[in-house]
């Protein structure tokens, strides 16, 4: 065992510890894909994140991202997290302004605005209508009437996302998902528009069922925002800037910004802080 710099990151809370938390190791070169995971396991958050070297002559640092059952090629909520603490333990990027995050799903930039930090959107690796076998699971899972839905799409951008557009926040709010009705994974996102005038634009929930098929909601996730954000953008259901509420459900207030600059590149943004700093030997 050696002992490594360790950090605890709340990401995207609005107010302390209402965003989704993060585990990150520091200078973890030299762990095992074995010990990645069963770290994870036990840290039972629902990421981990293990900082190293890059091996990309134009990358800043790596990260490997593990959820509780697997690792995933891309996480945004991990990204940010994983920037925050390389940043705060001494990190310097080659290119002002930018970070250049190397991870499974290639290279991702990182910026600052005035909401916090934010990555580019990765691009998509599957788009398009949801074949109608699994859209009718999908519904099934939702408790769902077709009528409910407005849309339905993937929107995956590593983690496999299938987005569910419905009629306002309320009906999102509302849903009770039974994973017990699909005999396999599942990740889903709902998003649905608040009325003109409210603090958020839309809600959105992060639904799946993990590696025992018991269903569980994720407080707040970038990848999926990203995806839906490069979705609802391009189909004109959405104009930039707009603001997201995520984790209602669970007492959490996360809130991420997304945007749209002159480049058509899609921005997630939110607030990162540090809510733990010590030493674990791992």
């Amino acid at each position: 065992m050696t002992t490594r710099a360790f950090r605890q990151i709340d990401v995207f809370g609005s107010d302390p510890f209402s965003g989704n938390p993060l585990a990150v190791v520091h200078d973890a070169d030299g762990l095992s894909t074995k010990e990645m995971q069963q770290f994870t396991r036990w840290a039972n958050l629902s990421e981990s994140a293990f900082l190293m070297a890059p091996t990309s002559s134009a990358a800043d640092y790596r990260v490997r991202i593990f959820t509780l059952a697997r690792e995933l090629p891309f996480a945004g909520h991990p990204t940010l997290g994983s920037c925050h603490a390389w940043l705060e333990a001494g990190g310097s990027p080659a290119e002002a302004g930018v970070v250049v995050q190397e991870c499974g799903a290639g290279l991702v930039r990182v910026g600052q605005n005035s909401e916090g930090l934010a990555f580019a959107a990765p691009p998509l690796v599957r788009d398009g209508p949801v074949e109608q076998p699994l859209a009718d699971q999908v519904t099934a899972v939702l408790g769902l009437d077709d009528s409910e839905i407005v849309d339905m799409q993937w929107a995956d951008n590593g983690p496999g996302w299938i987005a569910v557009l419905l009629p306002d926040a309320e009906a999102v709010l509302g849903v009770e998902p039974d994973f017990r009705r699909y005999p396999g994974a599942l990740d889903l996102g709902l998003v649905g528009p608040y009325p003109d005038g409210s603090e958020c634009d839309f809600e959105i929930r992060a639904l799946f069922s993990d590696d025992r098929g018991m269903a569980r909601e994720d407080p707040v996730t970038g990848s999926l925002n990203a995806s839906v954000g490069q979705w609802l953008l391009s189909t004109g259901r959405a104009e930039s800037p707009y603001r997201v509420s995520q984790g209602t459900v669970l007492g959490r207030r996360g809130r991420v910004t997304i945007t749209r600059d002159g480049e058509g590149t899609v921005w997630v943004a939110g607030r990162t802080v540090t809510a733990i700093e010590g030493l674990i030997e791992i």
